[in-house]
């Protein structure tokens, strides 16, 4: 069995050492022009170049939650693209998403302002069921992020394309559930894959549908929120701010007028980081076994990008 690696701003070493334990009769190298073919291959943002070189290919795993960059390639014929499930990502995002929702609900980044300008006061605390949290997306991140966010007794919604039941969780689905899940929600939070479908799905016409105040979470992919919508939005008062971690050009332009608007919070692409041990050990899991004939978790439908 041959694998392959090639994962573009990755060091490969670690990952070469990890994979070599973790599959100790398989033969791992880094891809390079005119490698041998492999059978499988681990993967991030790799060039078209590459998929040419590799027909071959049984399975792509890709190291990040995302698949839609990989998926505007033209993949080798009868190569599945696999994801990874978790592998430690899940619990990260649920920290992000909690810490950005109770820093806006508490008003803390107000606090840090007035005590940065020497000024001790107290504001009104808000009601929790002034706030209930809109949480796009119930695949295995999404889903973990509107169970951490119920312990804190937010109200919170989540809405997927098909029905799913989550306890604590009020859930909507499909078209004729999205406006009346937009509609309750003051704080969106958008987990959503990158799909036709839902490319500049946060625009005006979405964020007018929420309630007013409202605020916006986006930790799935930049091309997600339409940027000059956000900014109208907020300066017509309808939503009060945002948390971004993803943007349409990483990193992001020094002159995107997002540096310098106080109420956006801004992340260098960080809400859940690969985590090298966990992923090898899945994608070392999952390659055993294919090379078996057995079925694993995480296969993505190219038609639906996800």
């Amino acid at each position: 069995m041959k694998v392959t690696f090639c994962c573009t701003g990755t060091k490969p070493e670690p990952w070469l050492d990890g994979l070599r334990a973790a599959l100790p009769g398989a033969e791992v190298s880094v891809w390079k022009p005119g490698a041998p073919q492999a059978d499988y291959a681990v993967v991030w943002a790799p060039p078209q170049q590459f998929m040419d070189e590799q027909p071959q290919l049984k399975a792509l795993f890709n190291i990040g939650a995302g698949v839609d960059a990989l998926l505007k390639l033209q993949l080798p014929p009868h190569a599945k693209v696999v994801r990874l499930d978790d592998a430690g990502m899940s619990v990260q995002m649920a920290e992000y998403v909690t810490q950005a929702v109770i820093r806006h609900f508490r008003e803390l980044d107000g606090y840090e302002a007035d005590m940065r300008n020497g000024q001790w006061k107290f504001r009104k605390p808000q009601l929790r069921a002034d706030f209930p949290v809109g949480v796009m997306g119930l695949g295995v991140l999404g889903e973990r992020v509107a169970k951490a966010l119920s312990v804190f007794e937010f109200p919170v919604r989540g809405w997927s394309r098909t029905p799913r039941q989550i306890e604590g969780v009020q859930t909507f689905s499909g078209s004729t559930g999205f406006a009346e899940f937009l509609q309750g929600t003051r704080v969106l939070v958008n987990l959503l894959p990158l799909t036709p479908e839902t490319e500049n799905l946060i625009n005006r016409r979405l964020m007018q549908q929420l309630l007013p105040g409202a605020y916006i979470i986006n930790v799935a992919r930049g091309a997600h929120l339409v940027d000059e919508d956000l900014i109208a939005m907020m300066a017509e008062g309808h939503v009060a701010g945002a948390t971004l971690d993803v943007f349409r050009e990483e990193p992001l332009p020094a002159d995107h007028p997002f540096w310098k608007i106080p109420q956006i919070t801004l992340t260098p692409h960080t809400s859940a980081r690969t985590l090298r041990d966990e992923s090898i050990a899945q994608i070392a899991g999952k390659v055993a076994a294919m090379s078996r004939g057995e079925a694993v978790k995480g296969m993505v439908d190219p038609q639906r990008g996800y």
